[in-house]
């Protein structure tokens, strides 16, 4: 059976059109013959939401009972009983109430599209998995129902609903998306303007990448290897040299002028491993490349422009930046040079050649290191002054052999030297070997002339063999030296990136491990002149320092270094600047996260009183100006009706603003709070009293021989007055909530119990987070500093307060205090 196909209509933010926009296109699709079938669609009671479901077949939802309440989700069941052509599925992030056959709503959709059915579905960018905490910084309000990215990406198809901050402010303001007792906070927080400019570049950018993944994948499965200029796609290709900053520099200035373009810089690493660019400063130019919003990379290759052209056709690149030729003109006439042979071959994809300081001067090579030690060198000389001699009175004084095995013996000899002391033993060799053959075994005897031609020829021939084994012994010496000191720089930098990636601060793991490496007193990374850090202790002036940029230095002390070694040093001191510099950031964000806390509380407080102050003074104004009115005449009743409404709104209105005083004391650190011995059965009945009628509905079990509590009564009252009435705002209709009283050792505890619905466990914590219904909650209970303000007094006055599960449904709030002295 195939499997269906997935098409998702994306948003950035609630109430742009997508169920609507979803409902649009499954009418399109059953005017044209499709089954189609409404599996679930959630209209928020929006009215022209409803309207457009229209004569759509619905099947009806189920029924879910849990702790107590009665909850509705899609009948998985039916629908793949019923098995449409095409289900219309809302909400794809959904989570499903306990019970149900799947934790998320999109699992139900994969079971729908494994059964053959094509499903419309809807979801928000917020609620994508890896943009949620992306979100949670921007809006302050963190979404706690999330969809996988790989279940949307796998979608076949994606239709953006989009809409401007603007009109969407607009919609909600007219009453279009929320209900109006929750449009000024919705407006003051959530739906600000710059929340959804925010939002909705963050839902264009993930399409552009979805729809970028759709075109690699058709590219590649059509094998076309032609750049398409979709997005510019700018690479700067590096050779390790100093000129790369002002390659980097004019790529970044390239990919500014297109918004949106992308810059990548670009290493070919010749396949040999043996001639490497400097580390140092390919280091150092990766942090200038990421810092400029770029990326780095790095490829192996034997041909330098065939390898970075393969590289910029993987990546789709449009432009490519290459620094003009170093080597200086008589080596152009040999060789065209990566830029020109590059050029030649980039088809559609544009070369620049940027001039710099460099071009053309020629490159300057580092002087090689001797190949062997010099004690080697020597040996092979001293075998050179003191064998060839040898060997010639040998031949001399000895029975008389051809001069082809004279010159074969003198070979042998040089190769010998050649291979004990290297290049410049085995050249002196080989000169004074041709000259002793020509004086001492080619006639004429004793003079340096040469009698017959086919003598000249073997000796010319002798000398040209010598050298060329001399050089290839030199060559093979050197390259195994190189190869062995590429192997141990390799072998330090994963034994420093190591320590690294194990150590909990990055930068201080990496200069301990630089300070032991190279065996150094003290390592120390200046920022501005100032110690940034250090390990090790030493008052020595530094034996070596390195220049990072214009700020960062690192100083070592112990003994100066090897030119190898300082080139690790100088690469890792790069990596420590970047490690500084994410340690800055970090603290920088960790001071800054308070601020931006109490900025985000300070909003939603606005935002919520903005709401719950009008209400009670709303009431309160309505009673008053009725009673002062001469048009309408109350009787008695009605008069004593409106005081007591004036006066319940009043009273709301003080705990209201009583809550919000003591909280912005509870979080400045300056309450106070006067403790004294007090019994229970006093506290609770008349916390119970502030409540009014109310209040006489809550069951009161407390034992007659309790201790007392030991608690500031004031403070007291107000815990239990905030956890009553919030059981009470649950509790169902014929099952008040109850108090009981019970020691715990040396405390005592107050359960406050209800019979409501309940709060899932692992949503114990939130309850207790100012603010706890705005946005998209429930808004007409109040701002939600309840239970928040009542956990802050209690362990104010040194107790607990936590929920528990009650038996049969709903929660436990436990108040637990100290006893007083005759407890």
């Amino acid at each position: 059976m195939a499997r269906g196909e997935l098409r998702i209509f994306l948003g950035a933010a609630p109430g742009v059109g997508k169920t609507y926009t979803m409902l649009e296109e499954a009418h399109r699709r059953a005017a044209r013959g499709t089954d189609v079938v409404v599996g679930l669609v959630e209209t928020h009671g929006r009215q022209h939401t409803r309207a457009m479901i229209g004569d759509l077949e619905v099947v009806p939802r189920r029924t879910v009972e849990y702790r107590g309440a009665e909850f509705t989700e899609m009948d998985l069941g039916a629908m793949l009983a019923r098995k449409p052509e095409l289900a219309v599925v809302d909400e794809l992030a959904h989570t499903n109430v306990p019970g149900s056959k799947h934790a998320k709503r999109w699992q139900d959709v994969d079971e729908l599209l494994n059964a053959g059915i094509d499903v419309l579905t809807t979801v928000n960018i917020q609620h994508l998995e890896s943009l949620n905490d992306v979100v949670a910084h921007i809006t302050g309000a963190e979404q706690r129902e999330t969809v996988p990215d790989a279940v949307v990406r796998a979608a076949e198809q994606v239709e953006l609903v989009d809409m401007t901050p603007e009109a969407l402010r607009r919609r909600m303001a007219h009453g279009n998306i929320y209900q109006p007792e929750k449009i000024d906070a919705a407006l003051g927080n959530y739906f600000r303007t710059g929340n959804l400019t925010a939002l909705r570049e963050l839902a264009l950018l993930w399409l552009a990448d979805k729809v970028e993944e759709q075109l690699d994948k058709y590219r590649a499965d059509n094998d076309i290897s032609a750049t398409w200029e979709t997005r510019e796609r700018i690479v700067v290709a590096l050779t390790g040299g100093r000129e790369g900053d002002t390659l980097i520099r004019r790529a970044a200035r390239i990919a500014a002028r297109d918004k949106g373009a992308d810059l990548m810089a670009v290493h070919v690493t010749r396949n040999d491993g043996l001639a490497g660019a400097d580390p140092a400063v390919l280091a150092r130019q990766r942090v200038l490349v990421e810092s400029l919003g770029g990326t780095y990379h790095q490829v192996v290759g034997a041909d330098v422009p065939r390898a970075l052209l393969d590289f910029a056709g993987g990546v789709n690149a449009t432009q490519i930046v290459l620094g003009a030729s170093s080597r200086g003109k008589f080596a152009q006439l040999f060789s065209a040079g990566v830029g020109v042979t590059t050029t030649a071959m980039s088809g559609s994809i544009d070369v620049h050649l940027v001039p710099h300081e460099r071009a053309a001067q020629g490159r300057r090579r580092r002087r090689l290191p001797a190949a062997l030690s010099r004690r080697r060198r020597v040996a092979g000389l001293l075998t050179a002054v003191l064998g060839l001699p040898a060997l010639t009175a040998a031949l001399d004084l000895g029975p008389s052999t051809s001069l082809t095995n004279d010159i074969l013996l003198f070979l042998a000899a040089v190769v010998g030297v050649a291979l004990i002391g290297g290049l410049w033993p085995a050249l002196l060799a080989a000169v004074a070997s041709s000259l002793l053959l020509n004086w001492f075994f080619t006639p004429p005897f004793g003079k340096f002339t040469i009698a017959r031609s086919e003598n000249l020829l073997a000796l010319a021939i002798f000398v040209v063999v010598a050298l060329a084994v001399s050089w290839v012994v030199d060559t093979a010496a050197r390259k195994t030296r190189q190869a062995a000191a590429a192997s141990a720089d390799a072998q330090t930098l994963a034994t420093v990136a190591g320590s690294v990636l194990r150590g909990e601060r990055p930068l201080m793991a990496l200069l301990e491990r630089l300070r032991e490496t190279f065996t150094l007193d003290s390592v120390t990374l200046l920022d501005r002149g100032v110690v940034a850090a250090q390990v090790g202790e030493s008052t020595k002036t530094p034996d070596v320092e390195v220049k990072v940029d214009d700020n960062v230095t690192m100083l070592l002390r112990g003994h100066p270094l090897e030119a190898s070694d300082r080139r690790i040093v100088e690469a890792f001191a790069a990596q420590a600047t970047l490690a500084l510099r994410q340690e800055q950031l970090a603290a920088e964000a960790a001071t800054a996260k308070p601020l931006a806390e109490a900025d985000r509380m300070r909003t939603a407080l606005l935002a919520a009183v903005s709401h719950d102050l009008r209400t009670p003074l709303a009431s309160a104004k309505a009673a008053v100006e009725s009673l002062r009115s001469d048009e309408v005449h109350f009787d008695e009743h009605d008069r004593r009706e409106l005081l007591a409404t004036a006066d319940e709104s009043l009273d709301r209105l003080v705990r209201l603003v009583t809550n919000l005083l003591d909280m912005s004391r509870l979080q400045a650190g300056a309450l106070g709070v006067n403790a004294v011995d007090l019994g229970a059965e006093d506290a609770v009945p008349r916390a119970l009293d502030e409540l009014g009628p109310e209040g006489r509905k809550v069951a009161v079990h407390i034992p007659d021989d309790l201790p007392p509590l030991h608690a500031d009564p004031g403070l007291l009252d107000q815990i239990l007055i905030n956890l009553v009435a919030n059981a009470l705002r649950y509790s169902p209709a014929g099952r008040p909530p109850a108090i009981t009283a019970s020691t715990l050792g040396s405390t005592l505890q107050l359960r406050v119990i209800d019979h409501g619905p309940g709060i899932p466990e692992d949503r114990w914590d939130d309850v207790f987070l100012p603010f706890q219904r705005l946005g998209d909650r429930d808004n007409h209970t109040g701002v939600g500093l309840g239970l928040a303000l009542s956990r802050g007094l209690t362990e104010a006055m040194g107790g607990t307060l936590v929920p528990e599960h009650t038996p049969g449904g709903g929660l436990t709030m436990i108040l637990t205090l100290p006893t007083g002295a005759a407890g």
